[in-house]
């Protein structure tokens, strides 16, 4: 059988949060390029799906639940070729409520600690269980889902920016010890993008409260902070994360690709 130009056919390939939101749109895209797809998140259950990806029901901010996820993967398809670190939370949240008026949008102990479980243990834990398994292959991808508020900063999202900074470090940390056994690290930051059902309207109401703005004053006129003018697509997401899992990014590790319309700095 002749082989796509992406020669992903057969590949493993983990993506944590996998089930809703960019998530399930890299999902799709590695599906789609012939990938056999394992979708570890907190909500599914675990088994085999229509779409041909497999599900197993994951807490990535827990050690036992990770390895025993890896475990699975390599009982039931031998290997792990690739991992996207995509799993994550966002809480806006001011460092300081300087108006007094909503307290419970001031960063508090629980949302931070929350917030670096999911985004900043949860894809050390998963990494480190999947290059185990690629340390003793010789080869692997482990791409890591950053921010352009990682890179760039954003008010209301301090601790959420400060967890995406932290795994732009993991990135360029993990390349350099990895790359000896054939193994690269990649990031990715996507800036503004469409909205997905985890756009709710709690998280719209806090977003607007720590950027001191009403909810419809949220809306942006994307001509002027968008180079390209319209936010991304999740699509665009997902198939750039499909070409850098492929051997034709090969030279590609230690750093974060922009996915912001030219919006955010390189």
């Amino acid at each position: 059988m002749r082989e796509s130009w992406l020669e992903l056919e057969d590949k493993v390939a983990i993506v944590t949060g996998g089930a809703s939101g960019i998530g399930a749109k890299i999902t799709a895209s590695l599906v789609k390029n012939g990938a056999r797809v394992i979708v570890s998140d907190m909500n599914v259950q675990t088994g085999e799906q229509p779409d041909g990806t497999y599900h197993i029901q994951c807490d990535v901010t827990k050690k036992e639940s990770v390895d025993s996820m890896a475990a699975q993967v390599i009982e039931r398809f031998g290997r792990i070729d690739i991992l996207v670190n995509n799993a994550g939370v966002n809480l806006p949240r001011l460092l300081v409520d300087y108006r007094g008026d909503k307290p419970e949008y001031e960063l508090s102990e629980k949302d931070f600690d929350f917030m670096v479980a999911v985004n900043q243990k949860g894809p050390y834990l998963c990494a480190q269980a999947a290059a185990r398994v690629m340390i003793q292959n010789k080869k692997g991808v482990i791409i890591n889902v950053s921010s352009e508020a990682g890179m760039e900063g954003s008010a209301g999202q301090s601790a959420y920016s400060a967890t995406k900074g932290a795994i732009n470090g993991f990135t360029r940390s993990w390349a350099k010890e990895l790359g000896k056994f054939n193994i690269r690290v990649v990031g990715i930051a996507p800036g503004i993008n469409e909205q997905t059902g985890l756009t709710t309207a709690a998280y719209n109401e806090a977003l607007a409260y720590t950027r001191g703005v009403s909810v419809e004053g949220l809306e942006t006129d994307y001509s002027k902070s968008i180079p390209l003018g319209r936010p991304g697509k999740l699509e665009e997401i997902g198939e750039l994360v499909t070409y850098l899992a492929s051997d034709r990014a090969s030279y590609i590790t230690g750093t974060t690709v922009n996915v912001s319309g030219g919006k955010s700095r390189g």
